[in-house]
């Protein structure tokens, strides 16, 4: 075998199928994603757009969108489609929520998503800090809506979500990230019937917080696995649902079985909207928080006419 970097003989990797040009995006060069990059490391913070390789990280940033990721970079799962690092994460950073409440200010966020790795190591799995998090964005940017995008919190389920929906986050986002089937060799560590009884609990606590899950095309899926999927998380009563093409990080993980062509994303769209979700991302590069703001501020006016045609 020859060298790694010699491609010679093999333009394109069998085992990788090469991305379709709806795919493709530029690469980061602007003046917003440098200042954005800057202040993430000024303040310590890591963000999911990095250790996730989003493909919108251009885009996002130098729009000054940035999702940060709390709780360190280090998971304590390993899911086969994710690129972040596992191993046994460092101790909790104390001064992480006000450094968050920072970099909201400075960038001026109208609307901030954070996220974190999986805390297993934790009593609380980490809920305490994402409940930090959340009352010092609220001291310091009060105008700012508050999107979480949390793990499953596997065995302290209940008082987590109770901790931080008190706390009072504009939207809850938990990704069931593929169809049940899939789970064992996708997502090996979590349970689908428990994340949707994640989303549940939510609704169960404050029927006005909004619920957002998404699920990644590309793995193996079937269509009507896909609808089904679908029926759930509308009995969870989840407001809005996020279909994207799932892209392989590295040859380590789960490989692409399939690009699902824009066209096929469309109608996934347009089930999901039949289906009564009050939002839609339905598109080959939609991720969990691509367009969060805009799309927020959709779904809360969606919400609105509803309630005024149901008067």
């Amino acid at each position: 075998m020859g060298p790694m970097n010699d491609l010679s003989s093999t333009p394109v990797n069998p085992e990788r199928p090469r991305k379709p040009d709806w795919i493709r995006v530029k690469a980061p060069v602007s003046k917003g994603y440098q200042e954005t990059r800057k202040l993430m490391r000024d303040l310590g913070l890591n963000t999911v757009c990095e250790e996730a390789a989003c493909p919108n990280i251009g885009e996002c940033w130098t729009k000054k969108h940035a999702t940060v990721m709390i709780l360190g970079d280090v998971c304590t799962r390993a899911c086969a489609f994710c690129n972040v690092k596992t191993g046994m994460p460092r101790k909790v950073d104390p001064l992480e929520p006000e450094h968050v409440a920072t970099a909201a200010a400075e960038m001026g966020l109208e609307h901030i998503v954070i996220t974190s790795v999986d805390r297993d190591d934790l009593p609380d799995g980490g809920a305490g800090q994402f409940v930090k998090v959340i009352e010092a964005l609220r001291r310091n940017t009060p105008d700012t809506t508050i999107e979480i995008l949390t793990p499953d919190f596997r065995g302290k389920m209940r008082p987590a979500v109770e901790a931080i929906v008190a706390a009072g986050p504009d939207v809850y986002n938990h990704n069931l990230e593929t169809v049940p089937r899939l789970y064992p060799t996708i997502r090996p560590g979590a349970r689908y019937f428990a994340s949707l009884r994640l989303l549940e609990e939510v609704k169960m606590h404050n029927p006005l917080i909004f619920t957002k899950s998404g699920i990644m095309m590309g793995l193996g899926e079937q269509r009507l696995e896909v609808h089904q999927v679908m029926d759930d998380m509308r009995s969870a009563d989840v407001d809005f649902i996020t279909m994207g093409q799932y892209l392989q990080p590295t040859p380590k993980h789960a490989k692409v079985e399939e690009f699902v062509t824009p066209q096929a994303f469309s109608a996934y769209g347009a089930i999901a909207r039949a289906k009564g979700f009050l939002q839609v991302a339905s598109s080959p590069l939609t991720r969990s928080s691509y367009h969060a703001g805009k799309d927020f501020a959709e779904m809360r006016a969606a919400r609105q006419t509803k309630l005024e045609k149901g008067r």
